[in-house]
């Protein structure tokens, strides 16, 4: 789905093994380098955890992708390193779901959509 730009990498961390053992009231890191397609002013995340093919939004905590290590504005051709926290709240169910994390350019269209198969645990 990553249609305005092409993924080089994703780091879930720590996670060494799938399904990622997210264990609640942990902070996981994320980094995701990328090459972007187009040019764009700026780019927001959003990300969700998909449980029997439904979407629930999950709130993180900068979902500017400004602030989070892209140099904005976005070049076309150049690559970029998006760093942000997967916070995981101690009031989550736990369950196994899977993970989906969208970047969008400032047209609403995806610089990058990645997806990872979680267990969250206390």
């Amino acid at each position: 789905g990553s249609v305005d730009g092409s993924i080089q990498e994703v780091n879930v961390s720590p996670c060494p093994t799938q399904p990622c053992l997210l264990h609640k009231g942990t902070s996981y890191s994320i980094n995701v380098t990328f090459a972007s397609k187009i040019e764009s002013q700026g780019s927001k995340a959003r990300v969700y955890g998909e449980m029997l093919h439904v979407d629930i939004p999950f709130p993180i905590p900068e979902p500017d992708g400004c602030k989070s290590g892209i140099q904005c504005p976005i070049q076309k051709g150049h690559s970029y390193s998006y760093l942000n926290k997967l916070p995981v709240k101690s009031e989550y169910p736990s369950i196994k779901l899977i993970v989906k994390w969208e970047l969008v350019d400032d047209q609403d269209q995806m610089l990058f959509c990645w997806k990872i198969p979680v267990q969250i645990t206390s």
